[in-house]
């Protein structure tokens, strides 16, 4: 098995078939120069002191492990444990590339960075690391996930970013990418794209998983030490995909642990109210790079939904669809009813309060936890807080 995890990458940006870059000349180059400055800066002693003093004294890496004990008696079957993302710095899994983007644009000698956000998270994660680092950044985010996630739009303006809000098409996630992209064109010599996910031309694939990958490395460690084995199934959300191919990587070659992905299934499958790309989707380019994406029949992305907006977009990471393709990973889906049903039951036997993101990879742990047996363990990774969300769920439930 491993052979098909080494090397990913390939010297092209493909995973498989997937991936690469998909650009105009001129912006090739500008890419190219960024996966030169990432190879050389991984290889600094100096970066890499500074990358680790800062996850730990910063974000307050490592996040522990927690075993749900109540939800689990209360499920039967599997033990559940959480992967506590949540309780970095910053509130979620984001700030562990975050930084390290941000360190990469310093070294660039870049003026600005850009990035788009759905549900703030990035956003916020980003604000943070310029503002550590000393560099402007400006965040492009659609103007329906502004007005749901306004905890987190309150945080990017106090740390100083410059919020642009999108108004054209859905007013989502993808089209703030599409809205952040073209102020990047403008002068991509001394802007910094920093996108938020594994999506995107290469090298963004590999660096936000190289980043990620922390959090795998962490969990299984963790584990191993606790409990003298691996988990039997990890699961982790996917939208754009960072958080999952941050605890999937350094698991990939266990062949004991069944990987799932938790795609948003929305209002169902059956309707167009899903984002659930590696489910139903098919495979094309979007935003410089081929992955499978749920698009109309000229190949044009088709607007998508999920209850949780840092899951609502068209496409997904290469490295996914790869992984997919081998079958290495399973996708499933959760749909938004399954989603609020874990976020409040996390929230009300647990005391942990979960993103809607997150809460999709706790729907599918429910689920399958009472098939399995009770010396059976599922590791959850749980991307993020919902603090960001709590007034959003409150109303929606009439709490």
């Amino acid at each position: 098995m491993a052979q098909q995890f080494a090397p990913m990458p390939d010297e092209n940006g493909y995973f498989g078939e997937y991936g690469g870059q998909v650009l105009p000349p001129e912006l090739k180059q500008i890419m190219d120069d960024i996966d030169r400055a990432y190879e050389e800066i991984i290889r600094s002693e100096d970066f890499r002191q500074e990358l680790a003093l800062l996850q730990s004294d910063y974000t307050g890496r490592p996040s522990p492990i927690y075993h749900a004990r109540r939800l689990s008696e209360h499920l039967g079957g599997a033990q559940i444990h959480l992967k506590r993302e949540d309780l970095n710095h910053t509130g979620a899994h984001k700030i562990n590339h975050c930084l390290g983007e941000a360190l990469l644009a310093r070294y660039m000698g870049k003026t600005k960075v850009l990035a788009e956000t759905g549900a703030g998270q990035h956003g916020v994660a980003l604000a943070t690391a310029c503002a550590l680092v000393g560099i402007d950044c400006e965040i492009h985010m659609g103007q329906v996930d502004i007005e749901k996630e306004h905890p987190n739009v309150t945080k990017m303006k106090i740390l100083g970013c410059k919020l642009v809000p999108v108004t054209r098409g859905t007013a989502t996630l993808k089209d703030a990418v599409d809205s952040a992209f073209e102020e990047y064109l403008k002068d991509p010599q001394h802007f910094f794209y920093a996108i938020g996910s594994v999506v995107g031309p290469h090298p963004f694939p590999k660096m936000v998983r190289d980043f990620q990958s922390i959090v795998g490395r962490e969990a299984r460690e963790q584990f191993l030490e606790r409990h003298g084995q691996l988990p039997d199934l990890i699961t982790a959300c996917v939208g754009g995909g960072s958080n999952a191919i941050g605890l999937f990587t350094a698991f990939l070659e266990d062949e004991s642990v069944r990987i799932v992905g938790v795609e948003p299934a929305g209002l169902g499958l059956d309707t167009p109210q899903h984002a659930a790309t590696l489910t139903l989707g098919s495979k094309g380019a979007i935003h410089g790079f081929e992955c499978y994406n749920l698009q109309d029949d000229q190949g044009n992305p088709l607007p998508v939904y999920s209850i949780a907006s840092g899951l609502d977009y068209p496409g997904v990471g290469p490295q996914h669809c790869y992984l997919k393709d081998i079958q290495r990973v399973d996708y499933e889906t959760a749909t938004d009813q399954e989603c609020l049903d874990a976020f409040m039951t996390l929230s009300r036997m647990e005391g942990i309060i979960p993103a809607l993101e997150s809460a999709h990879a706790v729907a599918y742990a429910m689920r399958i936890a009472p098939a399995m047996q009770p010396d059976q363990h599922i590791l959850v990774n749980l991307s993020g807080r919902g603090d960001k969300d709590a007034d959003f769920v409150a109303e929606k439930l009439k709490l």
